[in-house]
């Protein structure tokens, strides 16, 4: 059918785009907020050594399941501990507890809503069946622009996400109070409110009850996700690992997870009836508990009139909150930049660790207001055709010179694949042939079509490519690719080619760990995208042994510190 598309895309783009400018007050309202409820959370959770949370959950768990689980919490919380993920565990539980504390304040009132008006029921089912099925990345995406990149668009999307338990749950449990029970409280003369708070909401705690905990597992299960826009936590630390084949440091990482889902699922389970509330009735227990909570964050938030003064606060440090926009945190250009702040003694400074993605639309959403901001950038990329940028002057040369991209294949492929092998090891182009299908894409051009545009448009270089190169004849190859935008032009380009010489081309998007392993051990025949002899070198160095390094097929690229031409500084050291 020659139905022209429906250009959704474009609406919901324009749509997001109007809502970040006229409600910018507001987001920025909600923005700061969270974070002081959030900073808050983690103070109280802060206070004093480890031990002492850990007695307190120990107790608690106790308390509500009794003492071998209470064992169970004592160990393996110590053993996070010992494990070096504690401040990673507090920053995850701060941020569970903030969105699970958001879906109760915000879910049970819409669920007793649902509840007393059908109306609003037939309403807000379908919103929550949409916000439930639709994949839980795709709300970082407006929420990074809404709210920025770091731990505040995590917790709007874990919020999101987790809320729909509560509310269905809420609704449900009310429903269910056996109607003649409420027929009694209404031929007794009993109002509106006195209905719901003696009768239907105590009958229904027990089901309000379980929607609360899936939301809060469902919150915690986002920790991971929320890491891609810069939130910090055990999260953080799995993304981490998988970026970098750090199989040790995601299991630890991701068996501290799972501690603290099982303490948190057992507390809320039986919060209602605790397993000692005979021997310590639970208004007693929790009064001293949140007494202990209020008091501790009123103690933390007394001001420290001994902390130092910041001599440059109307500086580029201050105006950009001492944070550096970074990407993946397996990315080499990660590393160099550390590296950086070590060498040009930026104590304060703060490297947000989040995606390429999310580095972008923080970038885009700084540029469209004109504020600064401080960004790790590299070239070729399409960003610099679409903003006016500048790197800051490197005199220490702490980022290196200029990079090569080589190329990458499996042993074994020349015998296996010839013509792929020959394609491949001729493959070479310069940054303004990679910008110009980087462009396209960011312009909204699906890939392959941007891919087969710039063939279409260069077909003496493409033969340079494809010259004594035997045909596929449908033979299977398989290209691996971080989601860079650098690498997605690359990449996309080469298959295409391929496939045009009869290859079955299949392209996976992966980590850049996952990538260069997955040449190495022979699950993907070739990358067009290794960053040398900086940025990807510890990669490199860990498996150069099991593949074939077939040179270099793109030379002048470069990393550094990037920002807006209209950022009034030159240099790094100029943010000292």
């Amino acid at each position: 059918m020659d139905i022209p598309k429906i250009p959704l895309g474009e609406w919901v783009d324009s749509f997001v785009a109007w809502l970040t400018i006229a409600w910018a007050g507001f987001f920025t309202f909600i923005t700061n907020l969270i974070d002081g409820l959030l900073n808050i959370i983690a103070d109280v959770l802060s206070v004093g050594p480890p031990i002492i949370l850990i007695l307190v959950l120990t107790l608690l768990v106790i308390y509500t399941s009794r003492w071998p689980l209470g064992v169970f919490t004592l160990l393996s919380l110590l053993l996070i501990e010992n494990l070096g993920y504690w401040d990673s565990s507090i920053q995850t539980l701060a941020i569970v507890l903030l969105s699970g504390l958001l879906t109760i304040i915000i879910g049970i009132p819409v669920g007793i809503w649902c509840a007393q008006r059908k109306t609003v029921q037939r309403i807000v089912t379908p919103i929550l069946d949409f916000m439930q099925t639709m994949p839980a990345f795709v709300y970082l995406i407006p929420a990074i622009l809404f709210f920025g990149i770091g731990v505040v668009p995590g917790i709007i999307a874990s919020f999101i996400f987790a809320i729909a338990p509560t509310i269905r749950m809420t609704n449900l449990g009310i429903q269910r109070v056996p109607e003649d029970l409420v027929e009694a409280a209404n031929a007794f003369g009993s109002t509106t409110s006195q209905k719901l708070f003696k009768v239907q909401l105590p009958l229904a705690t027990p089901t309000i009850m379980a929607g609360v905990n899936q939301s809060i597992m469902l919150a915690l299960s986002m920790v991971v996700t929320a890491s891609l826009v810069g939130a910090p936590g055990l999260g953080a630390d799995v993304y981490r690992a998988v970026s970098q084949i750090d199989v040790g440091q995601g299991f630890e990482a991701g068996l501290s997870i799972v501690f603290i889902a099982i303490i948190l699922d057992r507390i809320t389970q039986n919060l209602r009836k605790p397993a000692y509330g005979h021997v310590l009735k639970p208004k007693i227990a929790f009064s001293i508990l949140a007494l202990l909570a209020v008091g501790t964050a009123i103690v933390t938030a007394i001001p420290d009139n001994n902390s130092p003064i910041n001599e440059n606060a109307t500086g580029i440090g201050a105006e950009t909150e001492y944070e550096i926009v970074g990407i993946e945190p397996g990315a080499g250009l990660m590393e160099l930049t550390k590296t950086a702040i070590e060498e040009y003694e930026l104590d304060n400074w703060r490297l947000l660790e989040g995606s390429s993605a999310a580095m972008v639309a923080e970038l885009q959403k700084a540029y469209s207001n004109q504020e600064p901001i401080i960004i790790t950038g590299w070239t070729p990329h399409w960003m610099f055709s679409s903003f006016d940028l500048k790197y800051l002057d490197d005199p220490r040369e702490s980022f290196g010179g200029a990079e090569e991209i080589h190329t990458i294949v499996r042993k074994g492929l020349e015998q296996d694949a010839p013509g792929a092998y020959t394609i491949l090891d001729q493959f070479t182009w310069e940054p303004s042939d990679m910008e110009a299908v980087m462009v396209d894409v960011a312009d909204g051009m699906d890939p392959n079509e941007a891919a087969e545009k710039w063939i279409n448009a260069n077909s003496d270089k493409v033969s340079e490519w494809t010259n004594g190169a035997q045909p596929g004849n449908g033979k299977p190859v398989n290209l691996v690719f971080v989601a860079w935008d650098s690498e997605i032009a690359s990449t996309y380009v080469i298959g295409k080619v391929l496939q045009q010489n009869g290859y079955d081309v299949t392209l996976s998007q992966v980590e850049v760990g996952p990538m260069f392993a997955g040449v190495a051990n022979g699950s993907a025949d070739g990358m067009v995208g290794a960053w040398l002899p900086t940025t990807h070198v510890e990669y490199f160095n860990t498996y150069k042994d099991d593949f074939i390094d077939l040179g270099e097929n793109l030379h002048g690229t470069k990393n550094g510190l990037v920002v807006p031409k209209y950022v009034e500084i030159n240099s790094i050291e100029d943010l000292k």
